[in-house]
């Protein structure tokens, strides 16, 4: 298995990801940026790779996505939750789907709360164990934070939302599975998001300050320490919404 995640030249606080099956030529692309779609190309091309799934884990605010382009030119699917409504065709996933890719499976995680379209993707790389190996948290789970639930509107439900996904479901996963989120340090899409790109489901549970249990609280303290809004947010959301 390979596995690579990049920092975006212009926003090095935001995460994209490209990991497959080197031995039988397959891979998925996560959360592209426009700028960055030569750079999976050539990635590709190095590992000698098809990319079969390029997936943005949500409709993004703060990046203009180059999914669409890269699936295009590398004849791959471009992938959204179900519940996204861009003005276009898109491969639906579905929570608890599986994406197999050589020895690689991909497990979505339908995860509403920063966006009601949230997913994250469990895994495994089954030459090892079926056991799930990390999680790409997109921008439900932060290292050292969370996502914010406040870009669309219902902050109160979204946050509950988030709650809901992530202690109902990503912390129910083994203390062993590691985390690579969508975005790091510097990112207006949470409050205190760590430098370290990545973690554990261990570590997070244990340090991370802005999980609190009691759902009421968790609301009330993510609501009160919101970062300002992405730059630019209501044309890229536009941008990503109408694929143009």
């Amino acid at each position: 298995m390979f596995f690579l995640q990049r920092a975006a030249p212009s926003n090095p606080s935001s995460l994209a990801y490209l990991f497959g099956c080197g031995g039988k030529g397959h891979a998925i692309a996560v959360d592209v940026h426009a700028e960055d779609v030569e750079w999976f190309l050539q990635q590709a091309a190095q590992q000698a790779v098809k990319i079969d799934y390029v997936i943005d884990t949500h409709i993004h605010a703060d990046h203009v996505s180059g999914g669409r382009e890269l699936a295009q030119r590398c004849g791959g699917d471009y992938c959204l939750h179900e519940s996204s409504t861009p003005q276009f065709a898109f491969t639906s996933l579905k929570d608890g789907q599986v994406l197999t890719i050589g020895n690689v499976t991909a497990q979505v995680l339908h995860t509403p709360g920063h966006t009601a379209d949230s997913i994250c993707l469990l895994v495994s790389d089954v030459r090892r164990s079926v056991e799930p190996w990390f999680l790409l948290s997109g921008h439900t789970l932060f290292v050292g934070s969370a996502g914010r639930p406040d870009l669309r509107g219902e902050e109160e439900r979204m946050g509950g939302l988030l709650h809901d996904s992530l202690f109902n479901k990503l912390l129910t996963l083994p203390d062993h599975v590691e985390i690579f989120p969508g975005a790091q340090a510097g990112s207006v899409c949470g409050a205190g998001i760590s430098g370290k790109p990545s973690s554990t489901i261990a570590f997070e549970k244990r340090f991370n300050t802005t999980l609190l249990a009691d759902k009421a609280a968790f609301v009330a303290a993510i609501l009160a320490d919101l970062p300002p809004q992405p730059e630019g947010m209501a044309e890229i959301i536009r941008r990503n919404v109408s694929g143009t």
